[in-house]
């Protein structure tokens, strides 16, 4: 079965302990629903730089991560409704990009 990573924009770090309850739930309950499709939960992200044969930006892009995510998916369409659950998503704090993971064989 192919796996995609989601790679999630946007969204922030809460600090109020009970956001950061609120929060980890979510997430707990998304993976939850995801289930057995869960290849790797990944982590949130600190501040991403943009490497290019030009030097180093510590800008992170027009849109940088925030984290990311392996799951496996029957299709790419499959992987997009999983997508829809995430709590970013959800609550309109970000986005998620999502792509297929090729294999290459060395």
């Amino acid at each position: 079965m192919p796996q995609y990573l989601f790679v999630y924009h946007g969204g922030h770090t809460p600090t109020d302990p009970a956001e950061v309850e609120a929060t980890m739930a979510a997430w707990g309950a998304w993976f939850q629903d995801i289930g057995g499709s869960l290849e790797v939960p990944g982590n949130p992200v600190g501040q991403s730089y943009t490497v290019s044969r030009g030097g180093v930006e510590d800008n992170g892009g027009a849109n940088p991560a925030s984290g990311f995510t392996v799951v496996k998916a029957d299709s790419i369409e499959a992987a997009t409704a999983m997508a829809k659950g995430c709590p970013m998503v959800v609550n309109g704090s970000g986005s998620v990009e999502v792509a297929e993971v090729h294999e290459i064989e060395m």
